[in-house]
């Protein structure tokens, strides 16, 4: 009885452990709301919605998406780092298409929240974002 009060002690632990809720992985300064994610009519591939909140004068860092990430910028002033591109400065109701791949970067350089409404046409069970160095 011991063995198996242990062994279920271990697992709630580690299931815990792998269902953190996605605040806790945040960096500062950057919130994530996953809004939607539906399979596509192309096998493998499914459309991911996410509303994404940047604190003023906060960045996220060079990452990459493993499909195409379509921006619509719903509030402030944006800056995108698009490979080794010029800086491209985007307000509300303009759009950014970035392909599969790209390394980019983000940063609000604005005085108040900037947040952009981020739609991803990704491979099914790859990770959403990869953090480049």
């Amino acid at each position: 009885m011991r063995t198996i009060r242990s062994m279920a002690l271990a697992a709630m632990i580690v299931a815990s452990g792998l269902t953190l809720p996605p605040a806790q992985a945040q960096q500062p300064g950057v919130k994530r709301t996953d809004l939607q994610r539906h399979d596509l009519s192309a096998p493998g591939r499914e459309a991911v919605q996410v509303r994404v909140d940047l604190a003023s004068g906060v960045a996220f860092g060079k990452h990459t998406h493993p499909g195409e990430e379509i921006i619509y910028v719903l509030e402030g002033t944006l800056e995108y780092q698009i490979e080794d591109k010029p800086p491209v400065t985007l307000k509300p109701g303009d759009v950014l298409f970035i392909p599969a791949g790209t390394v980019h970067s983000a940063k609000n350089v604005s005085s108040g929240t900037g947040s952009e409404l981020a739609t991803y046409i990704v491979e099914k069970g790859k990770p959403l974002l990869t953090l480049v160095k």
